[in-house]
């Protein structure tokens, strides 16, 4: 039988010594159940295959990016998204001299905690749940994930990710206050997090700006010229390829810049976040923790140019009125299921039904609706219909 873990931690063992900034050390290792130590692979690349084998991380295949898998096979879902990301991850951090399986185990996770129909789907999960006084965060919601839904392991519950993995699930993309959540205490959350885990969220930011407006010119949703005259910095990679290559189609001149536009911005975070490390000194992780902002940042002309990308696509291409129409629809499936087995839990897979004098019911009806891919919700919606009269809430 194997003993939990202390997961109370000495910050001063968390690092030893640093390349460009950090190499975690033995107290982001620990994992809550022992687990026997393997020679060929480290504890980040044990905590890699066990997310890549996870049946979460299978079901990001089905879930929907920004286009739903029923549009295009062409298009991206939330597991190519994902790949992205780790790639950028990776390059990243060998850049840094970070560890590069942190970054990248870190960069596979991420969004494991997502519901189906992307955005939307959270959007309408966190609203059916504030009627109970309760809200959905995909990144707590993936914290539960790995440690409490996938089963893989005889003696426990959950993954057993290490303290570095976990701490970066949740604190990635934002920070949580202590006061409001007092269960997360042992991730740190009065220190900033170290920079595999800060990256992320950039890493991610970079994958889906240049992927979208991949995606959405494919779709026909969005036209070149267009994205030229709005979107400063694919204008300017795309006039520096379309001088170095003289009569080539437009498709293919725009995918050379936007390949040129994504290496543009993974230099500046490589550049800016080496920059800002150097100039506090930084030498060890607690240097890191103990600084109030997040290094891993975009330089301020990339950074205004990442915002106006991104306004670009929430008018042009994320409000179109294609896309709201999938908006819409999700809307209806998540509230309409989230209402009909709140009503009937009996309905419920009897696993979920024995979670919910623990869990409370309202928690468990979504924690089965976010585990979902769009083809399940979309079958399990079919089925109960006739029995529910549909509601879109916005």
């Amino acid at each position: 039988m194997t003993e939990e873990k202390d997961r109370t931690v000495d910050m001063e063992s968390t690092l030893r010594q640093c390349a460009v900034v950090e190499v975690p050390g033995d107290a982001l290792l620990e994992r809550v159940f022992t687990a026997p130590e393997r020679e060929f692979r480290s504890a980040f690349q044990r905590d890699r295959d066990r997310i890549v084998q996870a049946r979460a991380f299978r079901r990001l295949a089905g879930k929907t990016q920004v286009f739903t898998s029923r549009a295009s096979d062409h298009f991206r879902s939330r597991l190519t998204h994902t790949i992205e990301v780790a790639q950028i991850a990776r390059n990243v951090a060998s850049a840094l001299g970070l560890n590069e399986d942190l970054a990248e185990t870190l960069a596979l996770v991420h969004d494991i905690g997502h519901p189906p129909f992307g955005h939307a789907g959270e959007r309408a999960l966190h609203i059916c749940l504030q009627r109970y006084g309760l809200g959905f965060d995909h990144n707590l919601h993936a914290l539960r994930i790995v440690e409490h839904f996938e089963q893989r392991y005889a003696a426990h519950r959950g993954l057993n990710l290490t303290l570095g993995v976990r701490e970066g699930i949740i604190k990635h993309s934002r920070d949580y206050d202590q006061g409001r959540y007092p269960e997360l205490a042992c991730y740190f959350l009065t220190e900033s997090p170290p920079l595999e885990a800060q990256l992320i969220d950039l890493a991610d930011e970079i994958a889906y700006l240049t992927a979208d407006l991949d995606d959405g010119v494919e779709s026909g949703l969005l036209e070149i010229d267009h994205v030229r005259e709005n979107v400063g910095i694919l204008s300017r990679c795309y006039g520096i390829v379309e001088a170095e290559h003289v009569g080539v189609q437009e498709k293919f001149l725009f995918n050379e810049a936007l390949q040129l536009m994504q290496n543009t911005l993974i230099d500046d975070l490589i550049r800016t976040t080496r920059e800002g490390a150097q100039a506090i000194g930084a030498s060890s992780l607690a240097d890191i923790r103990r600084h109030p902002q997040r290094l891993a940042v975009f330089s301020v002309q990339a950074e205004a140019e990442r915002q106006e990308e991104k306004r670009y696509l929430y008018d042009t291409l994320y409000s179109c009125e294609a896309l709201s129409r999938e908006h819409d629809k999700a809307e209806e499936v998540v509230a309409t299921l989230f209402d009909f087995w709140m009503e009937e839990k009996d309905e419920l897979p009897q696993g979920y039904i024995d979670e919910v004098e623990t869990e409370g019911h309202a928690r468990v009806v979504a924690d089965y609706i976010a585990g979902m891919t769009d083809s399940f919700i979309l079958q399990q919606y079919a089925g109960v219909k006739r029995m529910v009269k549909p509601v879109i809430r916005r």
